[in-house]
């Protein structure tokens, strides 16, 4: 019977009929207001604002903390901020930042390092930055592309015990990994930045790294639901830890590159696309969920054990845009009409809470039931739900761009003005709420803005949450999603001419229980990274 579903619903999803020609996103002829130009600029003060703060408190180093006024080095101390944020200089027109940004990123020694050095973050923030704005200021600066080969070649090490799966975490000092535990986000997000390096350096081994770990992945298909891996992996042999199914933090952006990677590349490897459009049919039997006040639509995890959980992050929320990218590119009704269903969902964490900013993780109720792996919802979380269909169970925000990220993928694709809204909502409530004398930052509970603001401007504010907002209010011929892939930070990367369709067009065949179960569990829910903790003072 699960067969004749699983046919079924093949056809309704790789068949429904397209709204434009296949493999093209934006919505032909889409204009912005006159008056986004306004909304605009303020994007831009916002980021002048904090990245002033930068250089007057911290230039050089990786972030800043504004409350302090001092810098703080989590990600490896060569100057985080300043590499996330060159794209969105560019994006901007800051000249002046930008050239002094190219002037530094020369003077960075890629191999030092303050340990552990993470592939999966210097990769989405540094190799990402660097090739980003290489390729957006015209090719022309030939040292970003050398600088980022300087990193990768020391974070290959990651594979230096012939695994397939890279260890994640890299001791510089000793030039060896760290033995332990990784998880799909971490080693399957790395096809885009590392092909283009590829393409760049005339080394293909780059790119046959990256893509050796995500074919591995694919083919630990965790049972029962085809292309659903679970979120651990041991790199050692690749075998799955635990059979934890989430979209969100340890698991998200290893979904998100798979259709990111075929739209890149246009590679002829058809596992890419046709993963990621299995892991969506999946993810729509199993994962979706509505709940009972407000009818908003989740996707829920799915633990070791079995059992839903209905829960949601901030983190997970990017793949309502993750879906409108892919069903656009499919020419998918189904999955682009369920975007943009989750994309309201997630846009209603924003909306329901006194300072109209999401919280870093949610839980609700469905008619299966409210489980969520964690103590039961307290009377007070009751009684929001009642109100709003969801109920915090993490205030804190942390400068998160998922659902800003996934309103400007509606928008791009619809045109529908209340995304413009949304966005104006957002960067009045940053102003309200997250500005301080000296830059702006995060607060530690976004239902009680009285119970004080964090102490850090993350680099990704800069790469993601800025760059979304800006370019919702901006010409959407600029950076269109037709000519540009944008990686888990944001960084965009010269798209190839589309195809006419992406996979095969048929889905991947469940498969028997393959998988070995080592010690665990991991983390279930969007855990804050170690680094993050200690900014927090959590640990």
């Amino acid at each position: 019977m699960r067969g004749a579903y699983l046919k079924l619903f093949a056809i309704c999803l790789v068949s429904a009929p397209a709204v434009v020609q296949a493999g093209y996103v934006q919505l032909p002829g889409l204009e912005v207001p006159s008056s986004a130009a306004a909304d605009r600029d303020s994007v831009v003060r916002i980021f002048n604002q904090s990245y002033n703060a930068y250089r007057s408190f911290a230039f050089g180093h990786d972030e800043v903390e504004p409350l302090s006024q001092r810098p703080s080095d989590f990600q490896n101390g060569w100057g985080a901020t300043i590499v996330d944020a060159m794209s969105t200089m560019y994006i901007m027109n800051l000249t002046d930042f930008f050239e002094e940004a190219l002037n530094f990123t020369q003077t960075i020694d890629f191999t030092k390092s303050k340990p552990p050095t993470s592939i999966f973050e210097s990769t989405i923030h540094y190799l990402g930055g660097l090739i980003s704005a290489y390729e957006l200021s015209g090719k022309q600066h030939s040292f970003l592309i050398d600088k980022a080969k300087q990193l990768a070649d020391r974070l290959s090490l990651g594979w230096s015990r012939d695994n397939a799966i890279p260890f994640d975490s890299i001791n510089f000092s000793t030039n060896r990994p760290i033995i332990q535990t990784s998880n799909i986000a971490e080693a399957g997000t790395l096809t885009l930045e590392w092909s283009r390096l590829s393409e760049y350096t005339g080394n293909d081994t780059y790119r046959k790294l990256a893509e050796g770990s995500v074919l591995k992945i694919a083919d630990n298909v965790t049972y029962p639901y085809p292309d659903l891996p679970g979120q651990g992996i041991y790199p050692g042999t690749g075998d799955p830890v635990g059979g934890y199914v989430t979209w969100g933090g340890g698991s998200d952006s290893y979904f998100e590159y798979l259709i990111k990677y075929a739209q890149l590349s246009n590679t002829n490897n058809n596992v890419f696309a046709d993963s990621w459009l299995t892991a969506v049919d999946s993810s729509i039997k199993i994962l979706v969920k509505t709940s009972t006040i407000g009818n908003h639509v989740y996707l829920a995890d799915f633990d070791d054990e079995r059992r839903i959980r209905h829960v949601g992050s901030h983190l997970a929320c990017f793949y309502a845009g993750n879906w409108l990218l892919g069903g656009k590119l499919t020419s998918n009704d189904t999955i682009v009409n369920l975007a943009l269903q989750l994309n309201d969902a997630c846009w209603n964490t924003y909306a329901g809470d006194a300072t109209k900013i999401g919280p870093e993780a949610f839980a609700y109720i469905s008619s299966d039931g409210n489980f969520t792996g964690g103590s039961n919802p307290s009377d007070d979380q009751i009684a929001f739900y009642q109100e709003h269909g969801y109920y915090i169970t993490d205030a804190v925000y942390v400068q998160r761009p998922e659902v800003l990220e996934s309103n400007f993928y509606a928008w791009r694709v619809t045109g529908d003005p209340v995304y413009l809204q949304r966005a104006q909502s957002a960067v009045a409530s940053f102003q309200t709420f997250l500005s301080t004398p000296t830059g702006f930052t995060g607060i530690f509970d976004v239902n009680d803005p009285q119970t004080g603001k964090l102490d850090v401007t993350e680099s990704f504010w800069f790469a993601e949450v800025l760059k979304y907002l800006y370019l919702t209010f901006d010409d959407p011929s600029h950076i269109s999603l037709d000519d540009y892939v944008f990686n888990t930070g944001a960084h965009p990367l010269l798209a190839t001419k589309a195809e006419s369709t992406y996979g095969s067009g048929q889905l991947i065949p469940s498969t028997t229980n393959k998988f070995v179960l080592r010690p665990g569990p991991l983390p279930a829910v969007s855990p804050l990274s170690l680094g993050l903790n200690l900014k927090l003072g959590f640990l």
